[in-house]
C-alpha cells in the first residue's frame, strides 16, 4: 500500500537509540581497524525472500544519521511487493559508514517487512468481503509507531496507538465497574462527544445489553466462534461497528470475514511476524 512517509523527526529518536546501542562506547571497532580511511564502496540491500517491504524510510534515516554524505536510492518503497533478488536500496559512499549503519538498517527493515508481509497474507484472506484487518497494542515496547506503520504497508488498518486515543472497555473494566450497563452509563455521563467508544463482549447476552443501553459506537466480539460472530452481525444489523478478536489465526480469517463483521483484529501481526530475510551486499 502506497502511503505518505511519517516525518523523519518522529522516527529519528528510535533510529538514534538503535545506533547508540549498536555502536556502543567506542564506535565500530572492527570497521575502524580493518577498513582504510577514505575507502568508498557501493552496496545494495537485497530481498532474499518474497514479501512486502517496510522499513526503507528507517533504513535511509539510519545510513544518513551515520553519514549524511552517503548517496541513497530507494528502488522498492515501503508497501511494495518484492521477490528474491530484488534490490530494495542502493547505498554509495564511505565504506566504513555503510558498514556501521548496516545492522540497524537491516534489523528494522527485516522486522517491519515481516509484519507487512504477514499483514498482506491476512488481508488476502478477506477478499470479496467488507472485513478489514487491524492490529492491536501487542507491539514491541518503543517500536509501536513503526510496527503499526508496517501494518499499513501490508494493507491493514491501525487500532489504538495508546490508551489515550479512545475508550476501549475490556472484560476487566466491566468486572471492576460492576457490569456492562454501569460501564456504559458512566461513559455517557463523563466522556466527551469527541471520544470514540468501543466495548468488549464475551457473550451475545452482553451484546444485547449494549444494544439496549447504547453509549458505544463499536463492539469487540472477544473469542467468539464463527457462528456466534454471525449471530452478532445479525443482531446488530449495522447499528454498530463490529470487531472480531481473539484466536484470529490466518487459516480462520476467511470464514470469519464472510460473517459480515467490519474488522478482524490480530495481535499476531506484530507479536508473531517472522522477520523477512534481507541482506546487504558489497
Amino acid at each position: 500500500m502506497s502511503l505518505p512517509p511519517l516525518p523523519d523527526m518522529i522516527l529519528d529518536p528510535l533510529v538514534r537509540a538503535a545506533l547508540m546501542e549498536d555502536l556502543g562506547t567506542y564506535g565500530d571497532l572492527t570497521t575502524r581497524t580493518v577498513i582504510p580511511e577514505g575507502t568508498r564502496y557501493s552496496a545494495r540491500i537485497r530481498a532474499r525472500e518474497a514479501g512486502i517491504v517496510s522499513g526503507m524510510q528507517i533504513a535511509r534515516i539510519a545510513f544518513h544519521m551515520v553519514d549524511p554524505a552517503l548517496k541513497l536510492r530507494v528502488l522498492k518503497p515501503d508497501g511494495a511487493p518484492i521477490a528474491p533478488g530484488d534490490v530494495l536500496m542502493e547505498i554509495e559512499g564511505d565504506a566504513a559508514s555503510i558498514l556501521s549503519a548496516e545492522r540497524v538498517a537491516l534489523n528494522f527493515a527485516g522486522r517491519l517487512s515481516g509484519i507487512a508481509t504477514m499483514t498482506a497474507a491476512y488481508v488476502a484472506e478477506t477478499g470479496g468481503t467488507q472485513a478489514r484487518i487491524t492490529c492491536t497494542r501487542k507491539t514491541t515496547p518503543g517500536l509501536r509507531i513503526v510496527e503499526k506503520q508496517a501494518v499499513l504497508h501490508g494493507g491493514g488498518f491501525n487500532h489504538r496507538f495508546s490508551l489515550s486515543d479512545a475508550i476501549l472497555v475490556k472484560d476487566n473494566h466491566i468486572a471492576a465497574a460492576g457490569g456492562v450497563r454501569p460501564v456504559l452509563q458512566a461513559i455517557k455521563a463523563r466522556a466527551s462527544h469527541m471520544i470514540r467508544v468501543e466495548i468488549e463482549v464475551d457473550t451475545l447476552d452482553q451484546l444485547e445489553e449494549v444494544l439496549d443501553e447504547g453509549g458505544a459506537e463499536a463492539v469487540l466480539l472477544d473469542n467468539m466462534d464463527t457462528g456466534e460472530i454471525g449471530e452478532a452481525v445479525a443482531m446488530t444489523a449495522g447499528r454498530l461497528c463490529l470487531e472480531a478478536s481473539g484466536n484470529m489465526r490466518l487459516e480462520r480469517i476467511a470464514e470469519v470475514a464472510t460473517t459480515g463483521v467490519d474488522y478482524i483484529s490480530a495481535g499476531a501481526l506484530t507479536h508473531s511476524a517472522k522477520t523477512l530475510d534481507l541482506g546487504l551486499d558489497f
